[in-house]
């Protein structure tokens, strides 16, 4: 008899599971998205405790962008009614008699990996969609943020029955394991060069995958701004999670005629966030693992245009919030996201050459653009193209649940977060319903005397 792996054993409950039809049921995914609410509630220490450890979260940025999921499981409940429902669409002439609905049907057993820069909320939140929309899930958490891994799993194990909701926890065998198999649905986070071998594992099983990637996300800074709250706003984006954000501005581009103004006070503004001596701060997070610290500090090494920063401490993972002045196109930090609290600045004289700087580049996961001028924001809008783009400010188009949160190119395929968390995990099922009381002859044969009425039906006229 052929002994299955424990992670075959696993696909195969859910499928089982699923082939019961109880995560049809809407009452069913409701109860579920609300034991999901309470247990985070019950184990919120719990994940303060496991985001501390992993990366030495602040207490209010682990509530704001972790624990802070809880609204999206809010804004499913607020909504999976009118989701669920089905959708009634316009039809030709020739179809008048016969409604043609959209019905959403779940795609069945998905799988969801997930990165270690915030591995509770992008673990959290993909699954609040994929239960929305009637699926069984199997999550896969980074072994580099291991406490809070341990943290899911637990939270996981003590709600959910396995057969409906399960976590496999581990590294790259685990995973090389779990892409072998066949999934309804990839659902992954993380960087480009694993993603694209998601993406080929996926293929070879012809499975449809959502890739949450990022890329170097710019931020162009004109010279009609408000300099304070600019240099405010990209202090925060920038060096919370201490810089380990997919969609952290990884560069700004800086009109020349703004520049000093701007440098100086993103100088002041880091002391004053985070005072004298940053690695004193409670409000700085640390890079999550060695490998990760060395990569960042070797970055370091050939930068001689410091004007803030630089300092790090490889036993506790510290690396000081980092502005680095005139940086060059060739410099190794333009060649690939920086991932980490390191800000390049270079600058531009006109603002056809801040977008072909940006248009030179593999499409970003997010375009920031600081400027008062209507028109100046429109041009970007039409001249560029990024997952998405916020304008005078950052991070901040993360959090409205309505707009849909993905790549475009390199940076992803798909998105998420509100409906679009539904809609990912769903197919969309097109049905035509036919009444027996009415039955043209002009489609069947013979079609002799028919072609005029076929051309009038189908260009008008």
């Amino acid at each position: 008899m052929l002994t299955l792996s424990p992670i075959t054993e696993k696909i195969r409950a859910q499928r089982q599971f699923f082939a019961t039809g109880n995560t049809l049921d809407l009452d069913f995914r409701i109860e579920q998205l609300e034991k999901l609410k309470q247990a985070i509630c019950d184990r919120e220490q719990s994940v303060v405790d496991a985001l501390k450890a992993d990366l030495k979260k602040p207490k209010l940025e682990i509530y704001s962008a972790e624990l802070g999921v809880v609204r999206e499981i809010n804004y499913a409940l607020k909504h999976i009614k009118s989701w669920v429902k089905p959708k009634t669409v316009a039809r030709p002439l020739d179809q008048f008699f016969a409604p043609a609905r959209i019905y959403r049907d779940p795609l069945g057993v998905v799988l969801i990996i997930s990165p270690w820069n915030y591995p509770f909320q992008l673990t959290i939140s993909p699954l609040v969609g994929a239960i929305a929309a009637g699926n069984c899930a199997i999550l896969k958490p980074s072994e580099f943020s291991s406490a809070t891994s341990r943290a899911i799993a637990d939270l996981i194990q003590q709600t959910f029955d396995p057969a409906y909701i399960t976590v496999v926890e581990g590294g790259v065998e685990e995973s090389k394991e779990l892409l072998a198999e066949k999934f309804d649905h990839i659902f992954f986070t993380g960087g480009t060069r694993i993603g694209q071998k998601v993406m080929e594992a996926a293929a070879k099983q012809l499975t449809p995958v959502t890739l949450e990637l990022g890329g170097k996300s710019p931020c162009i800074v004109e010279p009609d701004i408000d300099v304070d709250s600019t240099c405010r706003r990209i202090v925060w984006g920038k060096f919370i999670n201490a810089g380990q954000t997919c969609i952290a501005p990884d560069y700004l581009l800086v009109h020349r005629d703004i520049k000093p103004q701007l440098t100086a006070g993103i100088i002041r503004t880091i002391k004053e966030f985070y005072g004298e001596n940053p690695a004193e701060s409670p409000d700085f997070a640390r890079i999550i693992s060695d490998k990760h610290f060395r990569s960042l500090a070797e970055l370091l090494t050939d930068c001689d245009t410091i004007a803030i920063g630089g300092e790090t401490n490889a036993e506790e993972r510290y690396i000081a919030p980092t502005v680095v002045d005139r940086v060059s196109l060739d410099s190794p930090l333009m060649q690939e996201e920086i991932f980490g609290p390191i800000l390049p600045i270079l600058e531009y004289s006109n603002l056809e050459e801040a977008i072909a700087i940006v248009n030179d580049k593999p499409k970003p996961l997010a375009l920031y653009l600081f400027s008062k001028n209507s028109q100046i924001q429109q041009k970007i809008l039409r001249e560029t193209s990024s997952g998405g783009v916020c304008i005078n400010d950052t991070i901040m188009h993360l959090g409205v649940s309505e707009l849909p949160f993905g790549g475009v190119g390199n940076s992803g395929i798909g998105s998420y977060h509100g409906q679009a968390s539904f809609d990912t995990f769903s197919h969309q099922k097109s049905v035509l319903e036919k009444s027996f009381l009415f039955d043209l002859d002009w489609r069947y044969a013979p079609y002799k005397g028919k072609l005029k009425l076929i051309k009038k039906l189908m260009f008008g006229g």
